[in-house]
């Protein structure tokens, strides 16, 4: 009888440890998915459509070993096609929350913080929304961007801009966007963090250690969510930024362009050239991501949508 005890207590534990570790935000699965992204045999920009699928291929696989359903959504970029991946999560008559990570590259660099790291981000999000299956109140749509990148960034061939058109056109309701835009570089060295203003290092933080919840007016109660949310959930700082969006940095993503269609979007950000002098350089490698703090903010984020959302 103490055998069998001691076989069933040992059947629980081991239960519950696997349940615990799928639940958790893997580091090391985000290190996996950044060094794969930066390592396409040729850089994954739009000049390399080759490339971009390469990119594609690796996002859509990892869906697949999750179970979960994926979509193309092609168009023509001066007459060459292009697509976004598009994972639609719940139940799709609840208003739709779009999360979003663009997976191309500026001329031909690596792109690890820009933007290799929002995407494995937005892949540990699937797969912890897919394992844990929580009760939302909203039907996550979660997509993959291309073309954020120069040439097309600020124009209406952004991957970004033709899904916000098509929801706007399809009259699907939106209850909000997110963008996630270089989440991985972090230091803790003093003066580390630059700010657009220099007025505003007397109110926020000179080590570059936190996260950035970004948005414009009118998205102050939806930022505030994951800026709690995060400083609850996570071991990692956050700090909120509501700023109109002609200030340098503000609409540097994806959101922007629900913004143009009038859809509530913010931006979760490192704060890119602000913080990291790698941006858009060569220098911008998987080696210089701090995948710890990359996985509180993707555990701060998942315990924010089940709570809010």
């Amino acid at each position: 009888m103490p055998k069998f005890s001691g076989f069933i207590f040992l059947l629980i534990f081991l239960l519950c440890y696997s349940f615990s570790e799928a639940n958790t935000v893997d580091s090391l699965v985000l290190k996996r998915h950044v060094y794969r992204l930066t390592h396409t045999k040729k850089a994954r920009n739009y000049s390399h459509p080759e490339a971009l699928e390469e990119a594609s291929l690796y996002i859509r696989t990892q869906l697949d070993s999750m179970g979960l359903k994926w979509r193309k959504q092609h168009y023509y970029a001066d007459s060459v096609l292009y697509h976004n991946v598009v994972v639609t999560y719940g139940d799709t008559s609840l208003p739709r929350l779009v999360i979003g990570a663009h997976y191309d590259v500026c001329m031909d660099l690596p792109g690890a913080d820009d933007n290799a790291s929002g995407v494995a981000g937005l892949l540990e999000l699937a797969r912890l929304l897919n394992h844990e299956n929580p009760g939302l109140k909203n039907c996550i749509e979660m997509v993959f961007y291309t073309l954020e990148e120069p040439p097309y960034f600020r124009t209406e061939k952004m991957g970004s801009y033709i899904h916000a058109a098509d929801l706007a056109q399809r009259k699907v309701e939106v209850s909000g966007m997110i963008s996630l835009e270089m989440i991985g570089f972090y230091s803790e060295k003093k003066g580390s963090q630059n700010y657009p203003v220099s007025l505003m290092k007397l109110f926020y933080p000179s080590k570059g250690n936190f996260i950035a919840v970004v948005g414009k007016k009118g998205m102050k109660r939806m930022a505030k969510k994951f800026k709690k949310g995060i400083r609850k959930n996570a071991e990692i700082g956050s700090e909120m930024l509501i700023a109109p969006a002609k200030l340098q940095g503000v609409d540097f993503s994806d959101h922007l362009n629900y913004w143009l269609f009038g859809f509530k979007a913010i931006m979760i950000t490192d704060s890119a050239f602000l913080r990291n002098k790698n941006y858009h350089r060569k220098t911008d490698t998987y080696l210089t991501l701090n995948y710890g703090k990359m996985s509180e903010v993707v555990n701060g984020i998942f315990h924010t949508l089940k709570k809010n959302f």
